[in-house]
């Protein structure tokens, strides 16, 4: 799918508890992966509209809009502003594309291809873009959810799994049980001891390692057999805690879902 290289991209991947807008210049190159020139987070509901417009370099509708969601509430809160905000002294409004699985330059060979996450396959095809020649891809991305997907050595995106992130799993112990705190993860500098011996800190231990726990045996399970072993990719949030337990060799890419969205541009 082409577009104008000239016009500036803002590429946005809207999740269930954040939304992530990155800011393109230029086209992807063929070879390669751009990488975002500003980054904004905000939050998926209630986020301020004076910091996105103070973000910007101009007004919404001076660049396009490529967007990747798989919450639909916070899109149209979204869309919605920049079609309010954007339009130009002659009544231009600023270009929305709400991209689809078949937008992206990528193979996706599951049963329902429609029905899987934008992020998962946006971050499928920039890591199918970065990999080594003839070598598979693993894509960890923790965020509210923890997703592994698995890229193969020809390209194509396979599927994965899907498993609770830490911040949910903390929530859903404190709203589905009496007496469990909220334990929030956010200000781990290193891993948690396993051996808890508080309620804190054995549900700190508990997330923390569960989750690296799944993601070792899935990433295992996934490599059994193949030679070369597929290359490791992390994103999200949670992705640099991940990162320091786990023992194969890691590549962390933040901006890996934006870096992909931008890449449909150029397909």
């Amino acid at each position: 799918m082409s577009s104008d290289p000239v016009t500036p991209l803002i590429a946005v991947d809207v999740g269930n508890s954040r939304i992530k807008v990155g800011l393109f210049d230029r086209a992807v190159e063929a070879d390669g992966v751009v990488e975002p020139i500003r980054i904004l987070e905000l939050p998926a509901e209630g986020w301020d509209s004076a910091r996105l417009t103070a973000w910007l370099p101009a007004g919404p509708a001076w660049a396009e809009w490529w967007i990747a969601s798989v919450n639909r509430p916070a899109t149209a809160h979204l869309t919605d502003w920049i079609v309010r905000q954007g339009s130009t002294p002659s009544g231009h409004s600023a270009p929305i594309r709400l991209l689809n699985a078949t937008d992206l330059p990528l193979e996706v060979r599951v049963e329902h291809p429609e029905r899987v996450g934008m992020d998962r396959l946006a971050a499928a095809t920039a890591a199918a873009r970065l990999r080594a020649p003839r070598r598979g891809a693993l894509i960890v991305d923790s965020g509210s959810a923890i997703t592994v997907d698995y890229v193969s050595a020809d390209g194509a995106f396979l599927g994965g799994s899907i498993l609770p992130g830490m911040g949910l799993a903390a929530r859903a112990l404190h709203e589905f049980t009496d007496l469990l705190p909220l334990v929030p993860l956010g200000e781990l500098s290193e891993p948690p001891a396993a051996l808890g011996t508080s309620t804190v800190t054995a549900i700190r231990s508990g997330l923390y390692w569960g989750a690296v726990g799944a993601v070792r045996e899935l990433a295992e399970r996934l490599s059994a057999g193949l030679t070369p072993p597929p290359e490791l990719f992390l994103t999200g949030g949670a992705g640099p805690h991940l990162a320091r337990a786990l023992s194969n060799p890691v590549r962390i890419e933040p901006h890996l879902v934006l870096s992909g969205i931008a890449m449909a541009r150029r397909g």
